[in-house]
């Protein structure tokens, strides 16, 4: 081949790139990290550890559940029998894996003690040592440094586990603690990640039944809050597949909020069948959420997830989210930042005084995409004292 074939080939492999970059939707990356909420799933725990099957789907998580009660001998030889039957037959499998706790829980109905945490132990032992491609988590923990919030229906602690591994104060919340569900709501628990099943580790947590988070469902305060975030946050759903048929996520987000089609959420699935997907499409956007394709194979789900953070984290263009998101964090969304400036009987047009707050704007720019390089431990969001 001639030096200038092998330049053309070059060319057309560097204009492949840009095209394929150029794919995702200009109103996803042009979104500050702080307006963000990932909502993780088993796709993301598939393509960190591959080597455990039950980390890759509900339907292979409740197989590895079923085969762990078989070997510790908790559930009886007809039951896991009638199981298996289920799994395969049934296409609720949400209602599968709730019938599944059920058997192995107490007959008063109580969660604590079960065998089902059990089963999940086996199942989860010794996660760190099977993360294989972090490649994803490095991507969400990139965005959780600027500000975006992490929700999850995986029973794993996956992200957490490499978060601490890289000095991050993770923190696994989940729906029984209110007064964690609030700080996390309302951006105090930066690098909070709210399991809405629970988590495994935990067996008061786990539940697969909006029921048994009635008191949260019935709390007005906490609905308010979650459902605030719904409103306000543009959700991403990264590695989810039946989420908007799951229960608990449809209790906590989705049934009293009106105008769903007015709002603007996101979904990265794989494009498998050109006619399934352009009909989730169509479908989805009357819920205000844009399926979007990461590609035909679950192999290009980590490099485009990677690709869209890069991006994401490029934007350092200033505007009312990023200033909405700091004033979220500061708790003073009632009152208009320009206003309190103006209000200042301190404050004139002074010089000095334009100086002070371009630097607050420039502050709370930094709050959403970051300190600036070498500067991250100086770096806090401060209200300027106007003299």
């Amino acid at each position: 081949m001639s030096k200038g074939s092998e330049m053309d080939s070059e060319e057309r492999k560097t204009n492949r790139s840009e095209q394929k970059s150029r794919k995702i939707l200009k109103s996803l990356i042009r979104k500050q990290p702080c307006d963000l909420l990932l909502v993780i799933g088993t796709g993301v725990s598939a393509a960190v550890a591959p080597e455990i099957p039950a980390l890759c789907s509900w339907r292979s998580c409740i197989e590895a559940v079923i085969e762990a009660a078989e070997q510790l001998e908790v559930l009886h030889p007809g039951d896991v029998a009638e199981f298996r039957k289920k799994v395969i037959k049934d296409r609720d499998l949400l209602v599968v894996a709730h019938d599944l706790i059920r058997k192995m829980s107490p007959r008063t109905g109580d969660s604590k003690p079960n065998f089902f945490q059990d089963c999940l132990m086996e199942v989860f032992d010794n996660l760190e040592q099977h993360i294989q491609n972090p490649v994803v988590l490095q991507s969400i923990l990139r965005l959780m440094e600027r500000g975006t919030m992490v929700l999850t229906t995986n029973y794993d602690n996956l992200l957490e586990i490499f978060g601490q591994q890289h000095g991050k104060p993770m923190e696994s919340l989940d729906l029984k603690d209110k007064d964690k569900v609030l700080q996390w709501a309302r951006g105090h628990i930066k690098y909070g990640v709210l399991h809405i099943h629970g988590l495994y580790t935990d067996p008061c947590g786990m539940v697969l039944d909006p029921s048994g988070y009635k008191d949260v469902t019935q709390d007005p305060e906490v609905m308010e809050v979650l459902q605030n975030l719904y409103l306000t946050k543009s959700f991403l759903f990264v590695g989810c597949g039946e989420t908007l048929r799951d229960q608990i996520f449809q209790a906590l987000f989705l049934y009293t909020v009106k105008n769903k089609v007015d709002l603007e959420h996101y979904m990265l699935v794989l494009k498998e069948n050109e006619d399934h997907f352009f009909k989730l499409q169509a479908d989805m956007l009357l819920h205000g959420i844009k399926v979007v394709s990461y590609g035909d194979c679950f192999e290009s789900f980590p490099e485009y997830v990677q690709d869209l953070t890069a991006q994401i984290c490029k934007q350092r263009s200033p505007g009312t989210s990023c200033v909405d998101c700091a004033k979220r964090k500061l708790g003073e969304n009632d009152m208009d930042l320009s206003k309190r400036v103006k209000q200042s009987d301190n404050v004139d047009t002074s010089a000095g005084d334009l100086n002070i707050v371009k630097k607050f704007e420039t502050q709370v720019q930094g709050n959403c995409t970051g300190p600036p390089e070498g500067e991250a431990e100086n770096w806090a969001l401060t209200i300027p004292e106007f003299q």
